[in-house]
């Protein structure tokens, strides 16, 4: 039995037991509600990594000050204080909370992201923004950061698997537990959320002549994890005293506010999302390519081909090995396998992969790790309670039919990342793309063990 499985099986021990004895509260963040664990029930990565166990107590008091209290405490301050004093609230919505409220509101992902900006503008939010253009960046200096990993591949020996870093749950993970094994490998690219963040206090801020301590940054999410991304140091300006995310809501914290406001969809308005360069008129929305919701293997494995080896690959096959969640991805030419890539979402799977690197047997050059089975869709914040591991499995698939119905459009492509490519940062290959785009992971873990050396 592997060092981690030990470690996690006795971790669990230790948290049913302190759950079974009351000490162990898992907070479902809804307002000033929330709810323990069910005794016996088996932990989801999501709430492993939320209890009292792992989190500091900054960290804790951190993560409690982002809910709907938060929130609402800010919009009584802008009515209270004079306008000098006001701050300008800005919420940015990931692309997997929309086809929640696609769902709930019984509407197309369009026009339910269209009823949920009036309601939030009703609430005294000026901005309301779609992610999926942070997501763009994301991918593309993942791709970049790909095909440099491969081409240094054998000077480098942590150059390759190249892991995702989208999700928080998966990186809190290898910080605190896998440490070195996992932690040169992770892509430095920030996540969609951060990057989020940057263009909204760094960029859109500048644009509305407002200094970033004035913008109230919200954003609204599939995970409860997101949370814990936001209060990292590294995304924190101490001279200015602001967070690139001021609060992270879920998607089932909104849908709670609505319900407790007992707002109709009918009462809602219809407002178009506001967008980060101001452009006129209705920007429609859009999909990244991939499996679900995601889309950062498939991106990374068509460009590698193009770039690498001269390929035009136009349709990707995934191939199931221990179940849906356990997924494999090659590129072949004339009978020599050239990638291979993986995507492993959940738990379960995720102990698999790291068994086999410890061992040195892992294949592939790239792995899509997310913490949540089924992908960020799935997400504790908008398919059940962030302490169990049950979740709504037919909204899950009423959610992938919504989202799948949006037309697919290519990063490259998306004129207004080229444009604040230039205007924003200077350049794709700039100082500032550097360090407004890209972050360092870090080995936290209390075991620094040198990991095996493995072949490519």
């Amino acid at each position: 039995m592997s060092e981690l499985k030990d470690k996690c099986e006795n971790c669990t021990k230790q948290c049913n037991k302190k759950r079974s004895d009351g000490g162990v509260n898992v907070r479902q963040h809804r307002g000033d509600v929330s709810e323990q664990a069910t005794e016996g029930s088996p932990l989801p990565l999501s709430a492993c990594l939320s209890c009292d166990g792992c989190l500091s107590k900054e960290e804790t008091l951190k993560i409690s000050q982002q809910n709907l209290e938060a929130v609402q405490r800010v919009l009584l301050l802008n009515k209270k204080c004079d306008v000098s004093k006001h701050k300008v609230l800005v919420a940015s919505v990931c692309p997997q909370s929309l086809p929640f409220f696609a769902v709930k509101f019984g509407l197309d992902v369009t026009e339910a992201a269209h009823k949920l900006c009036g309601f939030l503008k009703s609430l005294g939010v000026q901005y309301v923004f779609d992610t999926t253009l942070a997501a763009g960046f994301s991918i593309l200096e993942s791709q970049k950061e790909f095909v440099q990993r491969y081409r240094k591949k054998h000077h480098d020996s942590h150059a390759l698997p190249m892991f995702t870093s989208a999700c928080p749950g998966w990186i809190r993970y290898s910080e605190r537990v896998l440490g070195s094994l996992v932690t040169p490998h992770i892509c430095t690219a920030r996540s969609p959320q951060q990057i989020m963040g940057c263009l909204v206090k760094d960029y859109f801020s500048k644009q509305q002549k407002l200094s970033p301590e004035n913008v109230y940054h919200v954003l609204v999410a599939p995970c409860f994890d997101k949370k814990l991304e936001a209060v990292r140091e590294e995304f924190y300006n101490s001279l200015l005293e602001t967070r690139d995310v001021d609060c992270v809501l879920t998607s089932g914290e909104i849908f709670y506010l609505i319900e407790q406001r007992k707002v109709s969809v009918e009462d809602l308005d219809s407002v178009p999302l506001d967008q980060v360069l101001g452009e006129p008129g209705d920007m429609a929305l859009v999909r990244h390519e991939g499996r679900g919701s995601e889309g950062f293997l498939e991106h990374i494995f068509k460009h590698a081909a193009k770039e690498l080896f001269g390929l035009d690959v136009h349709e990707v096959t995934y191939k199931n090995l221990r179940n849906r969640d356990f997924q494999e991805v090659t590129l072949e030419r004339d009978g020599e396998t050239l990638l291979q890539f993986a995507a492993v979402y959940g738990f379960s799977n995720i102990q698999t992969l790291v068994h086999r690197m410890r061992k040195g047997q892992v294949p592939y050059q790239l792995v899509e790790v997310l913490s949540c089975t089924g992908g960020c869709l799935s997400g504790r914040g908008q398919t059940g309670s962030e302490a169990v591991a049950r979740v709504d499995k037919a909204l899950i698939q009423q959610m992938e039919e919504a989202y799948s119905s949006l037309p697919v459009r290519l990063p490259e492509v998306n004129p207004t990342i080229h444009t604040l490519y230039l205007d924003w940062l200077q350049g794709q290959d700039s100082l500032k793309a550097s360090s407004l785009l890209h972050t360092q992971y870090r080995n936290q873990s209390p075991s620094h063990t040198q990991p095996p050396h493995m072949q490519w």
